[in-house]
């Protein structure tokens, strides 16, 4: 509208000629003497009255869309036409027939694809985003590998993953290689992203992939434990992107696609034994990148972020993150969780049925039950059982513990009697479940006798030669052990009768 304005007044007020308007406006002298043909047809001429707002011109000079009126055709419902198209199996095709069995007079099939195309671009709206300084890094995978040697007499190759990361508000690139996208390489390129950035930024915008996400979600995705423990190390937060939707990672998307053209493809040639030699040749061209000045903004992805992002990230912690693999897992009626190398680990008893966390380090397996550590072991990669003590029944541990020196210490404060009985009773034992049966029977007649009983009833069976737990028992409950010993030594009975034959008669 503000040139049609112009046509009108330079050929109403200056008199110019057609060919000379639109040279000095750069359009077409057709345009020209159809805006000044128009003005004319509806009684318009320059100046325009004051209250003509560009609005009004238009509606004066152009009544009516020419193409509505040269088609004059019924306009479908497009929200219930784009709605439709999200249904398996529907094709515009089909729509349109449709909409022709109800408006016989329709629009065409071609007519009917660009009205719908034209609907579905005024539903594209995107807003800018402006990153506020150390806010946020964009994470993701490069699409292409990186082939390397590793048995160069074989030819044998391995494929590197190429791990890329980009800070919102300066556009700083990092990347480096890991042999796949599992969780200890995800955990490691973060760990060295951000020993690289030299800080932490408030949160770490990620893609669903597994590494990162348990169950994606548009609005309540799941972070894996691991990448979890990872944020609270760091004090930073995680917000992966919605599925399906890669705007919400678009820096990160713009960062792989600089390192695939300025880094992967100048790498194409040449050939590497290890990783340590492609992070390294990674590592120069990164340089090469940061330093490449941007096209609209002054400086380079370097010195923004030495000057935005750099001063505003948060501080490494002191320590570096150790990497950790969370598992949860049921306490068996031993009191024992079960590892997948075959070994078990104790928890506290009370836990028995119950389901409790475990954290595993490259060193230790730690136990958790509510987010409290109730149990820390050190962790091994052979079969076997690693039991604390504390954490047994008290029943059950006794018998784990169970010695004989410390029962013969225990009979000692009863008495020397008690004690030498037990040294004879432990001694005819062969096996030590038959030992502490013994031992526990000999336990429960202090509970019913008293320990000065046993004593004394231990003190009579060994001067008639008595050396097990039954004897020592009868004696105690025919109260043996109350009456004195007799010193005198038991004489043969005698006896002189006329039925009894004598030894003579055997002989």
């Amino acid at each position: 509208m503000r040139q049609i304005r112009q046509v009108l007044r330079l050929a109403n007020s200056n008199e110019k000629s057609q060919r000379s308007i639109a040279r000095s406006l750069n359009i077409s002298r057709d345009a020209v003497a159809d805006y000044i043909t128009r003005a004319a047809a509806v009684g318009l001429s320059w100046p325009l009255p004051e209250d003509m707002d560009d609005y009004e011109l238009e509606r004066r000079l152009f009544p009516v869309n020419a193409r509505a009126s040269k088609l004059n055709k019924a306009e479908p419902n497009w929200v219930e036409i784009h709605l439709a198209l999200k249904t398996k199996g529907s094709t515009l095709q089909v729509l349109h027939e449709e909409y022709l069995a109800g408006n016989l007079a329709g629009m065409a099939y071609s007519y009917f694809c660009e009205r719908y195309r034209e609907y579905k671009r005024t539903l594209k709206r995107y807003m800018r985003h402006e990153h506020v300084a150390g806010d946020k890094v964009f994470v993701d995978y490069a699409g292409p590998t990186i082939p390397i040697v590793i048995n160069a007499a074989t030819g044998e190759i391995r494929y590197a993953q190429i791990f890329v990361a980009v800070l919102g508000a300066s556009r700083y690139i990092y990347a480096d290689a890991a042999w796949s996208q599992s969780l200890p390489n995800w955990i490691g390129s973060h760990v060295r992203m951000f020993e690289h950035f030299g800080g932490v930024p408030a949160v770490v915008v990620c893609d669903n992939l597994k590494a990162a996400v348990t169950r994606a979600s548009r609005n309540d995705p799941t972070v894996n434990d691991t990448y979890q423990n990872l944020a609270d190390h760091y004090g930073m937060m995680i917000i992966p992107a919605r599925p399906y939707k890669p705007k919400d990672k678009a820096y990160a998307e713009n960062g792989v696609l600089v390192v695939e053209r300025w880094i992967i493809f100048r790498l194409r040639k040449r050939v590497f034994g290890n990783l340590v030699e492609l992070n390294a040749a990674i590592k120069e061209l990164l340089v090469d990148v940061n330093n490449r000045a941007f096209q609209k903004l002054p400086g380079n992805r370097l010195t923004a972020f030495q000057s935005i992002d750099r001063p505003a990230l948060s501080a490494l912690p002191l320590h570096r993150y150790e990497f950790a693999q969370f598992v949860r897992a049921r306490v068996g009626l031993d009191y024992h969780v079960e590892l997948d190398n075959r070994h078990f680990y104790s928890v506290p008893y009370a836990l028995v049925r119950r389901e409790v966390d475990i954290r595993l380090t490259e060193a230790t397996v730690e136990i958790l039950n509510g987010g409290k550590r109730v149990a820390s072991h050190p962790r091994s990669t052979e079969p076997g059982k690693t039991t604390d003590p504390a954490h047994m029944d008290p029943a059950h541990r006794y018998l784990a513990q169970w010695d004989a020196e410390r029962e013969l210490d225990w009979a000692m404060g009863v008495g020397a009697s008690t004690h030498a009985f037990m040294q004879v009773l432990l001694a005819g034992q062969r096996r030590r479940e038959l030992a502490m049966r013994s031992v526990g029977a000999i336990k429960s007649l202090v509970r019913v006798y008293g320990e000065a009983r046993l004593e004394s009833g231990c003190a009579r069976a060994l001067s008639i030669g008595a050396t097990q737990v039954r004897n020592l028992k009868s004696i105690l409950q025919s109260n043996l052990d109350l009456q004195p010993a007799t010193s005198a030594p038991v004489q043969e009975a005698s006896f002189d009768h006329e039925n009894i034959r004598g030894p003579g008669y055997y002989h």
